[in-house]
This record gives C-alpha cells, sequence and structure tokens, in this order.
C-alpha cells in the first residue's frame, strides 16, 4: 500500500484461524498490538483474504470487531482478494503527535488523563475478555430471548427483551444499556449479565443504540428516551408492570442511565444503577474522543454531564465501581453520589470489566435487587 507521507510507516500481520472472523481479529490485535509498541497511530487500513465479503467493514459483525480491537476508532478500510488463506492486515500508520507536556485538565496531561480513562489499561487480556462476552452472550441470548424489538426508525434502535418463563404476568422490568464508551460494543455481548435479574423475576430489555461517530453524544441520549418511552408506553402489551421499570448502565451506559433520572423521562423510572459510570463528561472532552462524541462546546458538555443534573425525586439511586478501577472512575462514581445522595459501593477484587460478573450472582446481582426493591 503506497504512503502519502515519508514520514508514514505500515505496520503487517496476518493470522489462519478456524474462521475468517477469527483469524481478522487475530491479525488486527497483533497489528494494534505492534501500532501500541512503535507509538503509532493508524491512519488507514488494507485487508485481503479470498472472500472478501466475509470481511467487509460493511457487515455489522465485523464492524463491531473492528471497534472493539481499537477501541472504537474509526478509519479508512479497503479490502480486497488475496489469494492466501486467512487474513492479511496492512495499516498505514504515522508517529503520534508528542502530547502537551503541561495539564490539560485539571493536573493531567494529555497522556496521564489518557490512562486514567482508559479501562484496558487495568486488564492485561482485553482479547479474551471480549470473546468470552461474546461467546456467553451468543450461547444466553440463543437459550432465552423472548423478542428482538425495535424501538425507533433507525436500525441500530432495537432492544432484545428476555421474560421470565412462568404462567403469570405483570413483570417488573429491568433495563440495561451496555458500554463500550459510546462507540463499540453490543448488546448481543452483554447479554449474558441478564440471567440474575431474568431468575430473579424481572423480564430483562438489553438496549442497542447507534455508535459514535455516527452518532453524537446527544443523540445517543435521545434514542435512550426513546427506548424508555417505548416500553413503558408498551409494558402491559409486553407483558411487564409499568409501575415497576428501573434502569442500569454499565460505562458509557452507566451515564445514560444516569442521565434518564435527570430528564422527563425520568419519570417513567423506579431506579437507577448506573455501574462503573461517567458522570462528569469534561474530562473526556478534552481527549480526542470529544471530537468523536461532538462534546467539545461548554454548553454541551455541562448539559450532558448528570454531575450537573437533579434526579427526579422519586427515583432510587444505586452506584457500583470495581475496586480495582483507577482512581478517576472511583473519584466520578464518589462524586456523583455526594451530588445525589446515593449508596455507592466498591466492589472488592473486580476491574472494569468483571465488575459485571457480579450480575449473575453474587454481591452485585443483591445490591441491584435490593436498590429496585427498595425503589
Amino acid at each position: 500500500m503506497p504512503a502519502n507521507s515519508s514520514f508514514e510507516t505500515a505496520v503487517s500481520a496476518s493470522a489462519v484461524r478456524s474462521t475468517l472472523a477469527a483469524s481478522l481479529r487475530a491479525a488486527l490485535a497483533d497489528a494494534a498490538r505492534a501500532l501500541t509498541a512503535q507509538n503509532a497511530a493508524p491512519l488507514r487500513q488494507h485487508w485481503t483474504a479470498r472472500t472478501p465479503a466475509a470481511i467487509h467493514p460493511a457487515r455489522h459483525d465485523v464492524d463491531l470487531l473492528f471497534r472493539e480491537v481499537f477501541g472504537g476508532m474509526r478509519m479508512p478500510v479497503e479490502v480486497h482478494f488475496g489469494d492466501h488463506d486467512g487474513v492479511s492486515v496492512q495499516i498505514a500508520s504515522a508517529p503520534r503527535t508528542p502530547a502537551t507536556a503541561g495539564p490539560i485538565w485539571r493536573n493531567f496531561t494529555a497522556a496521564e488523563l489518557a490512562t486514567a480513562y482508559s479501562p484496558r489499561a487495568t486488564v492485561s487480556d482485553m482479547d479474551g475478555i471480549f470473546d468470552a462476552w461474546r461467546e456467553r452472550g451468543a450461547h444466553f441470548r440463543a437459550a432465552k430471548l423472548t423478542a428482538e424489538l425495535r424501538y425507533g426508525e433507525s436500525h441500530d434502535e432495537v432492544l432484545d427483551l428476555y421474560v421470565p418463563r412462568s404462567k403469570s404476568q405483570n413483570f417488573p422490568l429491568w433495563i440495561f444499556i451496555h458500554g463500550g464508551y459510546w462507540q463499540a460494543v453490543d448488546k448481543e455481548h452483554n447479554a449474558h449479565f441478564a440471567a440474575g435479574m431474568l431468575d430473579a423475576g424481572y423480564a430483562v430489555a438489553m438496549l442497542n443504540y447507534t455508535l459514535a461517530p455516527a452518532a453524537s453524544l446527544a443523540v445517543i441520549l435521545k434514542q435512550m428516551q426513546s427506548a424508555t418511552g417505548f416500553l413503558a408506553n408498551q409494558s402491559s402489551a409486553l407483558g411487564c408492570d409499568p409501575r415497576q421499570i428501573h434502569i442500569a448502565g454499565h460505562s458509557a451506559g452507566g451515564h445514560l442511565a444516569a442521565m434518564l433520572a435527570s430528564l422527563p423521562e425520568g419519570a417513567l423510572i423506579r431506579s437507577a444503577l448506573p455501574l462503573s459510570g461517567i458522570f462528569d463528561i469534561e474530562p473526556l472532552a478534552r481527549l480526542p474522543m470529544g471530537r468523536t462524541l461532538a462534546i467539545t462546546e461548554a454548553d454541551t458538555i455541562a448539559s450532558l454531564s448528570p454531575q450537573n443534573l437533579r434526579p427526579l425525586p422519586h427515583i432510587r439511586i444505586g452506584l457500583a465501581v470495581g475496586g480495582r478501577e483507577s482512581a478517576e472512575f472511583h473519584r466520578q462514581s464518589r462524586d456523583y453520589a455526594t451530588h445525589t445522595g446515593a449508596e455507592c459501593r466498591i466492589v472488592p477484587d473486580r476491574n472494569h470489566f468483571d465488575l459485571l460478573d457480579g450480575l449473575i450472582g453474587g454481591e452485585l446481582l443483591d445490591f441491584a435487587l435490593d436498590i429496585a426493591a427498595r425503589a
């Protein structure tokens, strides 16, 4: 692949696995590690395989995989035929621009702030985590899914509904919003985290939304408002109790759950459980994702930060964060708990990702059930 600048270099990787998807994932992960080692930024990519359509980034599963490996980052990708097994990846890259040495937010330099807000920096095997989520989520969804429903007009505005297998009706409803910094992950990857609440007799709705940069953070929030309104309006038809609607979310989803608790749609909600949430988005606006999410203006930052808003008084709020998460994630939850009077749990020996395992059974599930029951 020709370079447009003498400053550009190329990173190459290839992999042969049981499927083309697995080959692509392995090749991209190897290339991403090489970029990190070289402190290089990816500019564009060139992929080859015997069946290019099977790895085309226009495919939903390939798009999610691409976002997963590169943390939501998007860049041009060309796909072509290659007379070889597996997948070959070539990435044009350039040295990263040195960050300014001084602080860009409070006392954080750009590099320090990026690390403080990078949950991936706290774990050693992100590939393994996402592989496990994908496999466990698919298995749970295949066995338990009641219906996939559209709550809006775009193809991303869909939700998965899980209803307890019982002859009774009028189940309380627990809504869950996935994380991924509003740029990655899918409801199907989090499906298995519905198990605990479902077994406890709750219907569970797992929401999707349009991932940035195709949608700004403001647009994503509007989608979550639409989803909440849809579920409230259709709750009786879906076998749920419209007077018992509860919402939870993880990371970026925790932000969205906290926002909903402060907006008119909060009138429909009894409790909110943000997990490892972001409640003040100003530090993120100082990072490159600020442009991706369209949160560069002061008024936008203020209006989209739950820390600046008051939850509706009838909503019971609980917070939880993993003991092994960064000090900034702890501060975000601690400050929001002070702001709202919410109870905040620090779950020992859990990082940003395996915190969610507690929703399947254990202390976090007990906390979720307690917050909902006392609302």
